[in-house]
């Protein structure tokens, strides 16, 4: 089944991986085999609510088609993970497509197990049948730690051997990623504390709010910098960090710049796919709205991929590939007053202060997007439609540059905006049946607009 199938929600996205219906949450495993890129997430197939965690499944063969199969992890009464298949990766062991999960047991109180399932028939392509093994590989945190929060493994190659991150959080509120060996998938090693929140740049990035580290991801550039990517809980989930910096031939991971992954409030626990040539990034937005509001809750959103620059700032530009689903023509090629598609594409660039209204309320409010290429400044007003957590615009800095360019990808209530190549800014939006989906730019702005359709093979 395609994901482009018509929503009878309005508000549900048409051409991001999200479950025909209920629950989703953190994307796990993307992992290519046999020619498709494979996406996992948390699912609860029986409500819309954050329970009875699953893995769905999705595939693609080109990053812009993709299609549901049966559900990959069912927790199995009476084992490791009864009570939830939670975050992890999937790897290649040996020729046998691995994934590496955190079980959660009846008793659970924030210490996960890492559990192994294996794909049953490695030659289908769909890997659409997974045989979880019955013994978990690690039964819980090492001792002498005093961890409080123990759970989603991410494993990783450095210098030919094979390594696994935890997300951790201890009983003094210090968040932390522990290392393991683990070379033996069926044998793990407790390696040290790879780096916590007490590291200067990790508190300079972070602040100390955050009392543990989710969904630890690792993954080396085409410069050679790697970044350690970390989301930041307080009790909740709260929001993504990044750092960049040397890993050494000794496992110590050395950052020397970081900052918040993503500057809106509704992005959370990426998960990272390292390929040879980049790195490919996915999210989960949950939902800016109460639970229950309908039969679906939680969407990935599109693909990143994801760099450094020099200075050690973040890299992040939307997948190439989502070229795939323009339209044939763009719906907008000059400034002006254009009624806007529920899922479109649209770039703006301003080299003097420019403003961009993607939607009108009855009252007369606008969503609005302001760029000052001078200041190095992008400001996304959304007071017109407030969350159930209001706040104040969101201002994002970014270097001064001669021109300013904002890419906004919007499909359905999601709405993902790329501050040139430096910053993202991921935030829902439910408009009402009385708001105008309308388009007005400043004059002497560029703009292009796609509209987004299902794509076509061939």
């Amino acid at each position: 089944m395609s994901l482009a199938a018509p929503p009878q929600d309005p508000h549900a996205p048409r051409f991001r991986v999200r479950p025909p219906a209920n629950w989703m949450n953190d994307p796990n495993g993307p992992f290519r085999w046999r020619g498709r890129c494979h996406l996992f997430y948390q699912h609860n197939p029986d409500a819309p609510v954050h329970a009875n965690v699953h893995w769905g499944h999705a595939s693609s063969p080109d990053l812009a088609h993709w299609e549901h199969h049966p559900i990959a992890l069912t927790p199995v009464p009476g084992g490791p993970d009864e009570a939830g298949c939670w975050s992890g990766c999937v790897v290649d062991d040996g020729g046998v497509p691995t994934a590496v999960y955190t079980g959660v047991d009846r008793h659970h109180e924030g210490l996960g197990t890492i559990c192994l399932a294996r794909a049953a028939d490695p030659d289908d392509p769909a890997l659409t049948e997974w045989t979880p093994v019955p013994t978990p590989v690690v039964t819980g945190p090492p001792e002498g730690l005093d961890v409080v929060m123990f759970r989603d493994p991410f494993v990783f190659r450095h210098d030919g051997r094979r390594w696994a991150l935890v997300g951790a959080g201890h009983a003094d509120g210090t968040p932390s990623v522990l290392l393991y060996d683990c070379e033996d998938l069926t044998d793990w090693r407790f390696a040290g504390v790879l780096l916590d929140g007490r590291d200067p740049a990790a508190a300079a990035a972070f602040g100390d709010r955050a009392t543990g580290w989710e969904c630890p991801q690792l993954y080396a550039t085409r410069s050679g910098e790697w970044v350690l990517v970390v989301s930041l809980w307080d009790g909740h989930p709260w929001t993504t960090g990044y750092l960049t910096g040397r890993l050494d031939t000794d496992l110590r991971f050395t950052p020397r710049a970081g900052g918040l992954l993503d500057h809106g409030r509704d992005f959370y626990a990426p998960a990272v796919l390292q390929e040879a040539d980049r790195a490919l990034m996915w999210g989960w937005s949950w939902e800016a709205r109460e639970q229950g509001e309908a039969d679906w809750a939680g969407v990935l959103t599109a693909p990143r991929v994801v760099d450094v620059h020099p200075d050690g700032a973040l890299r992040v530009v939307p997948a190439p590939e989502l070229h795939r689903l323009h339209a044939p023509v763009p719906f907008v090629t000059a400034p002006g007053r254009v009624p806007l598609p529920t899922a479109y594409d649209l770039t703006v660039s301003a080299r003097g202060r420019a403003t961009v209204s993607l939607l009108r309320s009855a009252s007369g409010a606008e969503l609005t997007v302001r760029l000052d290429p001078d200041e190095g400044t992008l400001t996304l007003d959304r007071g017109g439609w407030p969350r159930k957590e209001p706040g104040a615009p969101i201002v994002v800095d970014v270097p001064p540059v001669e021109e300013l360019t904002v890419r906004v990808l919007a499909d359905g209530s999601l709405y993902e905006l790329f501050v040139g190549d430096r910053a993202t800014v991921t935030e829902r939006v439910y408009r009402r049946a009385d708001d105008v989906s309308e388009l007005t730019v400043t004059p002497g702005a560029a703009v292009t607009g796609w509209e987004l359709v299902p794509p076509t093979h061939g």
